[in-house]
């Protein structure tokens, strides 16, 4: 028996609900038992009461993607998909993931750590700035600094969310994103978002935000992305599924941006796209993920 865990507590909860809706529903099609449970508020005795050998995480966010569920899970010698909980809570720390990358020699861009009723560290690198929650996702909490003056209200928005805050070089350029599947590097997806950056809008709601796999790049430029995406995604000790998200700037270099090890599975998400563009239906890419977990 399979629980699907969707929902949960975080800013991300009505995605991980459609997330979760689409697995839920490809598991049933393939005739395979299960039941979905959506975690709220405190109500996990309700899951820990119930029979089931295998738990499909679609929880996104703070709870499900920072290794919180996964050490409960474990705990109950329950097994689940995607990464452990060491590796989801390096994920989802933007700072520690970028600490571990730049460890490993992988393309970054400059970037420190302001941390809430504390002094400022000195910025050394030039405008424009992203300033973002660290531990955060779908873009949730995110600005973009191009005049000083812009940075106070964008921090006590950053703020709002977490109270540690990633300064980083916004690098302008185009945005891509690889898909790891197993030990495998699914085709590249190219962003083209309709606002100034692929904001929570342009993911979720936008319907003019495009995809496009073939991604334009050469063989050899797809091929490297998959090859840091594959490093990247090893270095985080992250295993069964997850995006790793680029920029490449106008020189076609590229910059390692994050690691998502729960990723979205709606209408609108990227890893069914680029399984998709890999001849892998919706229905096999959550049988292929399933069966990790089971490995």
């Amino acid at each position: 028996m399979i629980a699907v865990l969707m929902g949960g507590n975080s800013a991300e909860r009505e995605i991980s609900l459609n997330s979760g809706e689409a697995v839920y529903q490809a598991l049933k099609s393939q005739q395979i038992d299960c039941f979905k449970f959506d975690w709220k508020d405190d109500n996990l005795d309700n899951l820990w009461s119930q029979e089931f050998n295998l738990a499909f995480v679609v929880l996104h966010g703070r709870g499900g993607e920072d290794g919180a569920i996964q050490k409960l899970l474990e705990a109950r010698n329950i097994s689940y998909t995607g990464s452990n909980a060491d590796a989801s809570a390096k994920g989802m720390d933007k700072h520690l993931s970028k600490e571990i990358w730049k460890a490993s020699n992988l393309p970054l861009a400059p970037s420190i750590v302001a941390i809430y009723n504390m002094t400022l560290p000195i910025i050394n690198f030039p405008l424009p700035w992203a300033i973002k929650p660290v531990s955060e996702g779908s873009s949730i909490g995110i600005s973009k600094v191009t005049n000083p003056d812009q940075l106070d209200e964008a921090l006590a928005l950053a703020w709002r969310y977490d109270d540690r805050v990633l300064i980083e070089q916004w690098i302008e350029g185009e945005e891509y994103t690889v898909t790891i599947l197993g030990k495998d590097a699914l085709p590249v997806i190219k962003i083209v978002a309709d606002q100034d950056f692929y904001n929570y809008d342009s993911k979720y709601l936008s319907s003019t935000t495009q995809y496009l796999c073939p991604c334009s790049l050469t063989e050899n430029q797809e091929n490297q992305l998959k090859e840091i995406a594959l490093k990247a995604f090893q270095a985080i000790g992250a295993n069964g599924w997850g995006r790793i998200d680029f920029i490449l700037d106008k020189d076609n270099s590229p910059f390692l941006l994050e690691i998502n090890t729960v990723p979205g599975m709606t209408s609108h998400s990227l890893v069914p796209m680029a399984a998709k563009a890999a001849g892998i239906t919706f229905e096999q890419l959550v049988q292929r993920i399933t069966h990790e977990a089971e490995k």
